[in-house]
């Protein structure tokens, strides 16, 4: 098999966002992540930053808040975003070998033959061990900020994908970076691609 695309999901703070910079790096490739905000932006007008909090997380983590801030016919901005978000995803798997990084890459090619899925996890004491040393996060009770970032991202993939975040059945590669470190999962998703 012959892969063109890849996507990488992961958990906050496994380092999923540094194995994929790193594997197109190394692949030659580019790599999409900052820069899917960027053109979703353009293509709906909303602020970056907007983009960033709407094009990955639901509002809430409950069917009712998913739901608030729709208008009568049942649509939101965070709809707009999904919108251009797939819209962006398909346009670059179309035009070049790339790494996606989150953004629910994974469900929008899942019908695609040439794209290898990968999904990047960690212990919770990894995970919560990164967020304070490579992104600055607070010591004090980092568990409790990885949490809520999983729980919003799972109810945001599964309010739009109607698919279970993390199910490794949407996957074709699940690696743990806590036991194998970036450069070991940089490694083995080269060597399939």
């Amino acid at each position: 098999m012959s892969y063109k695309i890849i996507t990488i999901s992961r958990q906050f703070g496994s380092g999923g966002r540094t194995v994929g910079k790193e594997l197109a790096q190394r692949l030659g490739i580019k790599c999409y992540d900052a820069e899917i905000i960027d053109k979703t932006a353009q293509e709906t007008n909303l602020a970056p930053d907007y983009i960033k909090e709407q094009g990955e997380y639901a509002v809430s983590s409950s069917w009712f808040g998913m739901l608030c801030g729709r208008d009568y016919n049942g649509h939101s901005f965070q709809d707009d975003v999904w919108n251009a978000q797939r819209k962006i995803i398909l346009e670059l798997a179309d035009k070049e070998p790339c790494v996606i990084v989150g953004r629910c890459a994974d469900y929008i090619l899942r019908d695609r033959n040439d794209c290898l899925k990968v999904f990047i996890h960690a212990d919770m004491e990894s995970r919560a061990k990164r967020i304070v040393e490579v992104y600055g996060e607070r010591e004090e009770a980092p568990e409790k900020r990885l949490k809520e970032k999983d729980k919003r991202r799972s109810a945001y993939y599964h309010f739009y994908t109607d698919s279970d975040w993390g199910d490794m059945m949407n996957y074709d590669i699940a690696l743990n970076s806590g036991e194998l470190g970036i450069e070991k999962c940089v490694d083995i998703i080269s060597s399939v691609y």
